[in-house]
């Protein structure tokens, strides 16, 4: 689709040289726990929050080692938020154009930030036309620009393992890491430092029951996808399907996906507000949601969930913590 830029492949050497070159562009996840969430929830649990991190979420990861590697000055990107505002972040910062495909049905927040740092944004109504038409539209336009995908790259695998790689050093005696899945990028670079550090974690995701692909394809044995992008609340999970290369890494290295229902999404936003002092978007909730659901799967273990951001439009999140939604 863009001019070639091929990536590497996704060898521990590899691995290892993104974690030692984006050491100095990311901020490291803050790993917190909280007696009164333990209590709540039943399960010893250490959050790493990423809404702290560059753009608010994770994606900066995965964006900025992903457009420091490739020479094209025009960067083309289909995102429900996060991953378009790490974009337009990190092109920004290398001295790149951007613009970012958007759901007409993003957050405003994210829509906002997206444009505050500098790149175009392409509303498109999913409806009627794909994120995907439109940035084919747009790469006929701009034969010369690269298509940076949100999720099925190796090397935003290898951007987002550098979360991994602080969550298995960070918290000792961990038994599970729970993360939010949408098209499979933080999980499988998850799953992929685990794997390089030759740690016995499991690894368990946490997804929407709208837009449960990801999880009807580990039952199955086959990748499956979504009839149209899931109308959960959880807006960073709204993906069609797991991709060519987060799918082989996740049916070979996560252990269960949770299916989780709306309301659960929206009672863990309110319990890290209220037992933890943590602001996560509904995405960002959907790991300790997982707990809430299945608490029997989780008892004895030492728990990290991963909260992937926290940017929320004020509306939805007021509405979430008075229970309206």
């Amino acid at each position: 689709m863009s001019a070639e830029a091929p990536a590497p492949l996704l060898t521990p050497d590899y691995v290892r040289s993104v974690w030692q070159t984006m050491a100095e562009h990311v901020r490291p996840t803050v790993l917190v726990g909280s007696d009164a969430l333990d209590a709540e929830v039943g399960v010893e649990v250490t959050l790493a929050c990423e809404m702290f991190q560059h753009g608010g979420s994770f994606k900066y990861r995965a964006a900025y080692n992903l457009l420091s590697s490739v020479p094209h000055e025009l960067i083309v990107t289909a995102s429900s938020g996060n991953f378009g505002q790490a974009a337009a972040l990190a092109a920004g910062q290398l001295g790149k154009a951007c613009s970012v495909v958007m759901p007409n049905t993003s957050s405003r927040v994210k829509i906002d930030a997206v444009r505050r740092q500098g790149a175009i944004v392409e509303l498109v109504d999913t409806a009627t036309t794909s994120r995907m038409e439109r940035v084919q539209e747009l790469m006929e336009a701009h034969p010369a620009a690269f298509y940076a995908s949100a999720f099925d790259d190796t090397r935003v695998v290898a951007g987002n393992s550098t979360l991994g790689r602080e969550i298995v050093d960070g918290v000792p005696e961990l038994d599970v890491i729970v993360a939010p899945v949408g098209g499979g990028g933080l999980i499988s670079g998850i799953v992929t430092a685990r794997d390089v550090l030759r740690s016995s974690v499991a690894v368990l995701g946490a997804e929407p029951a709208l837009g449960n692909d990801a999880a009807r394809s580990l039952q199955s044995g086959s990748l499956v996808a979504n009839e149209a992008e899931p109308g959960t609340i959880a807006d960073g999970a709204r993906t069609l399907s797991l991709g060519s290369v987060t799918w082989p890494i996740v049916r070979g290295g996560v252990e269960d996906i949770v299916e989780v229902p709306e309301a659960a999404i929206a009672e863990a936003v309110r319990l890290l507000f209220r037992f933890a002092n943590v602001k996560a978007e509904p995405t960002g909730a959907l790991a300790l949601a997982a707990l809430l659901v299945r608490p029997e799967r989780f008892v004895g273990w030492r728990v990290c969930c991963v909260v992937s951001g926290g940017n929320v439009d004020e509306e939805i999140y007021a509405a979430i913590l008075r229970n309206e939604m």
